[in-house]
């Protein structure tokens, strides 16, 4: 199974100029790789300038739970597709941290896989702490997925990213392979609940929060899993290529 490679350039670069750069650098090593799928999640306004090929697909950061309509801002599954766009991030905890609520993910999320797009449900704890993490996670997952029909299981995928080992909060400290292969049991777990075995089973699980070329073929070895959100190495072409190259071993 190949692995999924999603690079969250948040809000980076800072003109269409870098953009179109750091892009043509990833393409031109995406073209020599086999056996992964690479994604570029690029900001908004970015997305026009960049059409994918066979060798990468085009990722949004975030999506409206509305078709259209009178909604100042706000960017619908209709608009991504148009632009080519094939998977789309619903949840990351940096969108829950300007207030989107365990609804409000939900809603984007089903208006997301009913249209037809690949969505990436992100979720993970605040605090490094066993004891805390089982309660939102679960919470997390369930309350997305609740009421979502069955047959959209096989364009969703879960991004286990744990907020503390996130760069901009951990300075660079990711969690371990140990834990990932943990939780991707965990959340497995509480999918069968949902969706039942099948999904469950073949759903993928990917690890995000400080990637990087040094610790990135540690989180790709754990048995099942789906491969890596990537966020600031993302915008080293260097880093990026060298993570690339271990998800396509």
């Amino acid at each position: 199974m190949k692995k999924t490679i999603i690079a969250n350039w948040k809000m980076d670069p800072t003109s269409a100029r870098e953009a179109r750069q750091l892009f043509a650098q990833i393409k031109n090593k995406v073209r020599k790789l086999r056996g992964v799928e690479t994604v570029i999640a690029p900001p908004f306004v970015y997305l026009p300038l960049f059409r994918p090929t066979s060798h990468f697909k085009l990722g949004a950061q975030d999506v409206s739970f509305a078709s259209e309509g009178a909604w100042t801002g706000e960017i619908s599954a209709k608009m991504l597709l148009d632009l080519k766009v094939s998977y789309v991030l619903v949840g990351h905890s940096e969108r829950r941290e300007l207030g989107e609520t365990h609804n409000s993910v939900h809603q984007k999320l089903a208006a997301a896989l009913s249209k037809g797009l690949r969505a990436v449900l992100c979720v993970g704890e605040k605090e490094r702490s066993r004891e805390a993490f089982p309660a939102l996670v679960r919470e997390e997952v369930k309350s997305a997925l609740k009421g979502v029909p069955r047959r959209f299981a096989a364009r969703a995928l879960i991004a286990y990213e744990p907020v503390w080992a996130i760069s901009s909060h951990s300075g660079g400290r990711a969690d371990t392979s140990q834990n990932f292969f943990e939780m991707s049991i965990f959340i497995r777990r509480l999918v069968l609940d949902i969706w039942g075995k099948s999904a469950a089973l073949k759903l993928p699980i990917l690890y995000g929060g400080s990637v990087n070329s040094k610790n990135a073929a540690g989180f790709l070895g754990v048995k099942s899993s789906g491969g890596l959100l990537v966020g600031q190495a993302s915008l080293n072409p260097g880093e990026f290529s060298k993570i690339l190259e271990a998800a396509s071993r």
